[in-house]
């Protein structure tokens, strides 16, 4: 609905304040050329030019004397109060006027209405402010510093439903014990149940937490309260324990209700640690949230917090004891599954043809969220476009992937022909292995020795699914695979070169761990070594011996195996010098052996429009 139009607003507005500034600057100029043209003298110096009649005009107001000189100057003095005015009558040629006692002064006048005016606009323009900062709840006036700036939405506003997000369905389940105590507060009552106050959705960034809990709002059908923690610290002392209360204030008043804070670490880590003995304004804007949230004074309005982190165990222990955050809901990368639907979500937005296989795309975007997922839709989008092409196809699709987990393919490198052979036997040495060891390795996806981002050619491998354990065999065949490129190197050209680094340090990791956590050496047992722990110099060369002799067994297994298959692994890299790029499909070819089939995910599309995660 349009809203009237007011008389004072648009064209009016601005001619009254135009008007205003005119008269005011009018004011201060005249103001500003009468002191500039008037001499203020003293009484002594007054005498001298009255007796020697220097002086034109004369004008008497109490003790206040105002003149001008013949020369046309101005001048102001002040005369002793038993004056005797009559010295002024024996001159001659003098004008004299004795002006009545209430009458102002020409400076007076002008200096009061410039007062009046600055006064007037300061007023205004702060109630403007005030005004405007209460009509839209936040807290950027003056008057308004203390008022919370959290964004309310009422049940209307909120569109968002559990079935619009996808995937998370662990989290789900979580908070549907929220969702019930909102809907059915007396079914809780009853019994004397209390639903947990607050609940602290932990995960990383992009992974869905803020859309959960409009989720949650959206479900229970409820006014939703959404800020951010770092907008409730300020740098004046007490603005934050104000804001606060007002936030808790707004909330009660339209209970049933959630309130969200985002990124509570900013105002909910330990305290202690401040400049003032503890006593900062960042501890007094938590001790403030922990009263309203269970203190003395707390009472049992259906008001339900929810709070966003990725690091807590930064967070106060008071914060998280049974009454406040007592519930906590993990919100983890997405499994493949979840990966996929988020993907059927995103790909609604955009022009794909049936060469898309996002099955593959799934399985092969492990340890993404859904905001990532979401980078490499419109990034796949965006190539089409530059490409003329009309629909995103699977290469728009590979290249969108490449480009996010390594970088931008470098066209401008030119390299001599030497390090392109040593890199195509180097990556060829990799595939190998890959091929070689199926049962305890993922299946490889593609090879290529085209530059991109640091490296100078990549082995890609396909996850059939998401691994959250691996074995002894499964880590060592991975550290032989990764000896196998400098292996490879040595077997061709009996060099050794600097590409083998990170392969180095990657393979060197898994042993660590595999001898100091997992417990696979015989010789230190099943004892974990941390980093922090102080070991005994026996200890410490034990483990550098176990590290040594592992890493020398799988660098062992990968040099017999590329030795007996060596001319596999020439192919390899002859294919990969001829094309630069190689599919698993066409190294099998090569090798003229049957590629493993990959077992496809079983999930049925999403039907309804959703808002992915």
């Amino acid at each position: 609905m349009r809203r009237p139009k007011k008389f004072f607003s648009g064209g009016p507005r601005t001619f009254v304040i135009t008007f205003v500034v005119i008269v005011g600057i009018v004011l201060l100029a005249q103001l500003v050329t009468h002191m500039m043209n008037t001499d203020h003298v003293a009484y002594s110096q007054f005498s001298e030019s009255l007796t020697k009649g220097k002086i034109a005009q004369l004008y008497q107001n109490g003790q206040q004397v105002e003149g001008v000189y013949r020369d046309g100057k101005r001048f102001e003095t002040v005369v002793p109060a038993n004056w005797d005015y009559r010295i002024v009558e024996r001159q001659k040629d003098i004008a004299y006027v004795i002006l009545p006692p209430r009458q102002f002064s020409l400076p007076l006048i002008l200096s009061l209405l410039l007062g009046f005016f600055i006064l007037g606009a300061f007023l205004w323009t702060m109630l403007r402010q005030s005004r405007s900062s209460g009509s839209s709840g936040g807290g950027s006036g003056i008057f308004g510093v203390g008022r919370s700036n959290a964004q309310m939405f009422v049940p209307e506003q909120v569109k968002v439903k559990f079935d619009d997000v996808a995937g998370l369905h662990g989290a789900k389940e979580d908070l549907l014990d929220v969702i019930d105590f909102l809907k059915n507060p007396k079914k809780f009552s009853k019994l004397g149940a209390k639903v947990p106050k607050g609940t602290l959705m932990i995960g990383e960034p992009g992974n869905g937490k803020t859309l959960l809990a409009k989720a949650v709002a959206g479900e229970a059908n409820c006014a939703f309260f959404s800020v951010s923690a770092s907008s409730f610290v300020e740098m004046f002392v007490g603005v934050g324990a104000s804001r606060v209360r007002d936030l808790f204030a707004r909330a009660r008043k339209n209970a049933p209700c959630i309130v969200f804070i985002d990124e509570i670490d900013a105002v909910g880590s330990h305290r202690g640690r401040g400049y003032g003995g503890g006593n900062d304004e960042r501890e007094q804007t938590l001790n403030q949230l922990l009263t309203e949230m269970d203190g003395f004074a707390t009472s049992d309005d259906t008001v339900v917090i929810l709070a966003a982190t990725n690091r807590p165990d930064v967070l106060d222990r008071a914060l998280l004891r049974p009454g406040r955050f007592d519930r906590q809901v993990n919100v983890p990368y997405p499994d493949v599954r979840s990966r996929l639907q988020i993907l059927q979500v995103h790909i609604k937005n955009i022009k794909c043809d049936s060469s898309v296989d996002l099955d593959k795309v799934a399985r092969s975007t492990v340890g993404f969220s859904g905001a990532d997922l979401a980078n490499v839709v419109n990034e796949a989008a965006i190539l089409a476009a530059k490409a003329g092409i009309k629909k995103s196809n699977a290469d728009m699709f590979e290249e969108a992937l490449d480009r996010i987990t390594l970088g931008k393919e470098h066209k401008s490198i030119v390299l001599t022909e030497l390090d392109r052979e040593m890199t195509a036997y180097h990556e060829a040495g990799h595939t190998l292995i890959n091929i070689l060891l199926p049962d305890d390795l993922e299946p490889l996806h593609k090879v290529t020795i085209v530059p991109r981002g640091r490296a100078l050619g990549v082995t890609f491998s396909l996850p059939e699914r998401d691994k959250y354990s691996s074995n002894e065999a499964e880590m060592k065949a991975l550290v032989a695979k990764l000896m196998a490129g400098r292996i490879a190197e040595e077997l061709k050209f009996d060099k050794r070169a600097t590409g083998a680094h990170n392969d180095f340090e990657k393979a060197t990791e898994i042993v660590q761990k595999m001898v100091r956590f997992y417990g696979m050496s015989e010789s230190l047992g099943n004892v974990v070594y941390k980093d922090n722990d102080q070991f005994s110099d026996e200890t410490v060369s034990l483990i550098d011996q176990e590290v040594r002799r592992i890493v020398k067994e799988c660098y062992d297994m990968a040099a017999k195996l590329l030795r007996d298959n060596r001319d596999k692994l020439d192919k390899i890299a002859n294919g990969l010098l001829e094309s630069e790029l190689l599919s698993a499909a066409q190294v099998y070819a090569l090798l003229d052996m049957e590629q493993p089939k990959v077992a496809t995910l079983e999930l049925e599309s999403v039907e309804a429009d959703s808002t992915s995660v």
